[in-house]
């Protein structure tokens, strides 16, 4: 398989190989990098480090994705996000905004509204600044989808599952389910309308949407039943005896420990509580990781190939959170480069120490194995 001239100029330590079964990335590791990403988008609103937040998460999906069903989610993200931008700035400019603006653009009819809801309006006049405001926030938003997104395309569900701990067992199991069936969904279209258009059918409109809708459930359907058919023969729900006392701490650590993290979370947000936030936050994830050990005694279930995290999947999850940390300590440094104004309107500009900590995340792109196809997996085989 021809590999890419980046990873070939790395020295051979950290030359990427080939993806095989054993050596593969763990899920965790993906969807640590993307959430670092995501942290770093929801502390700026600067358009030009959102874009290339986007564009980092891009890349890496198209040099590191599978060509499994499931890794084709990604183009739908993208769709999502635009469409969540243009749902904010239609509300923007309908419901109106809380930001004030000189530069009116047009005016759109006002609905008088009683006298019982202050500060609400429909319609009225729309400003450069209320709309570029919307753009921003928007923006924001679609970066975190995308980000999610990116996730979801590189890290295989079933894989993911299998590192969660045996007390999350069944409640991985629901989000994974969740979480496949969308691509899933994705897939069966694109091969719905892939098959209408060698037929020589319309493939758009409203009759194809209905006519495409009915197979795509009924598909979906019988998925749901093939899966729970395969956890009920593998004995999926059986649970071991645990004596009482150890459930009750359990229940207590877990739930305490949680709560603590929600906690110190609230507090490291809020200027008041930054003192006690962090830890706050340490002792509820101590807490609650106690819990979660206590609580795997009543799985009994076994791990076939546990995931190994070594160095590539430390580098990897690690290059997510050193973009988080960077992108958080700028917004501490100069919040005014990470959130342009808008009132006066003036342009966006790109900080370049921001910047340069978001191309952090494109180590993944170099050290991460490279993904087999379909025809390289066989042949391995």
């Amino acid at each position: 398989m021809t590999r890419s001239t980046g990873p070939a100029r790395l020295s051979p330590a950290l030359r990427a190989p080939a993806a095989t079964r054993a050596d593969a990335l763990p899920a965790g590791a993906w969807w640590l990098w993307a959430l670092g990403l995501a942290t770093a988008a929801s502390r700026t609103t600067n358009p030009l480090l959102l874009g290339l937040l986007v564009g980092v998460a891009g890349y890496v999906v198209a040099a590191r994705r599978t060509d499994a069903p499931w890794a084709r989610s990604y183009g739908a993200f993208i769709k999502l996000g635009l469409f969540v931008v243009a749902a904010r700035l239609v509300f923007s400019v309908f419901l109106g905004s809380p930001v004030p603006g000189t530069h009116a653009l047009f005016t759109v009819p006002e609905v008088p509204l009683p006298d019982w809801a202050p500060g609400v309006r429909i319609g009225g006049r729309v400003t450069a600044e209320q709309v570029v405001f919307a753009l921003y926030e928007g923006a924001k938003l679609a970066t975190l989808l995308i980000c999610i997104g990116a996730a979801n395309s590189l890290a295989n569900p079933a894989r993911l599952l299998k590192s969660l701990p045996g007390a999350l067992y069944e409640v991985g199991v629901a989000v994974v389910v969740a979480m496949t069936f969308a691509p899933n969904m994705v897939a069966d279209v694109a091969r719905l309308r892939t098959a209408r258009r060698l037929r020589g059918r319309p493939t758009g409109g409203v009759r194809a949407v209905l006519q495409i809708g009915l197979p795509v459930l009924e598909s979906a359907l019988e998925r749901s039943v093939a899966v729970a058919a395969s956890m009920d023969a593998r004995g999926y729900g059986r649970t071991a005896q645990v004596p009482p006392a150890v459930r009750r701490t359990t229940h207590v650590l877990t739930l305490g420990g949680l709560l603590g993290v929600c906690a110190g979370t609230y507090g490291l947000l809020a200027a008041q509580g930054a003192v006690h936030g962090l830890p706050l936050l340490l002792a509820g994830l101590v807490a609650a990781g106690a819990g979660l050990r206590l609580g795997g005694r009543r799985s009994v279930r076994t791990r076939y190939r546990p995931d190994r995290w070594g160095v590539r999947a430390w580098l990897v999850a690690g290059s997510g959170g050193a973009v988080a940390a960077a992108m958080v300590w700028a917004g501490a440094a100069d919040p005014e480069a990470l959130r342009p104004g808008v009132l006066p309107l003036t342009p966006p500009v790109l900080p370049l120490w921001p910047a340069a900590a978001v191309l952090i995340g494109l180590l993944p792109a170099a050290v991460a194995p490279l993904p087999l196809s379909s025809s390289d997996s066989k042949e391995r085989a």
